[in-house]
């Protein structure tokens, strides 16, 4: 199993529209590292659900329920991917950018070295100390 984690912009796609669906696609990822991530993720890894803009947290962890397909872009296959995912978890309190930051245990966590990307891997040690966090 591996251990992932996503962003996305609550106002645009939140982990309560994530909720609300159950299982959802998860596309529109145009950036070719993020997109060779998604075609790493198998059924059954475990995805952290971060949300960026004005409250960046971690706010719920979901479920690779389809590993990669392909992302059509106009009725086109250019070689973007998509996943689908389900909602697993959510964080009893929410783990904020400041508190990932000033924990020494998540020092190397990708987010805080590649910020813009908006899929990326979690080690797993991370992955349960930001569980921790957020019971």
């Amino acid at each position: 199993m591996n251990y992932w984690l996503v962003k996305s912009e609550p106002s645009e796609y939140g982990w309560e529209d994530l909720v609300t669906k159950g299982e959802d696609v998860w596309d529109g990822i145009r950036n070719y590292q993020a997109r060779n991530y998604l075609r790493e993720m198998k059924v059954g890894d475990l995805v952290l659900f971060y949300h960026s803009g004005k409250n960046k947290e971690i706010v719920g962890v979901a479920i690779v329920s389809k590993e990669a397909f392909p992302d059509l872009e106009e009725g086109e296959d250019k070689g973007w991917v998509a996943i689908k995912i389900k909602s697993h978890q959510k964080l009893k309190n929410p783990v904020s950018l400041a508190q990932l930051k000033s924990d020494e245990k998540l020092s190397s966590l990708p987010l805080l070295k590649q910020s813009r990307l908006s899929t990326m891997p979690v080690e797993k040690s991370q992955f349960d100390h930001i569980l921790i966090l957020g019971s």
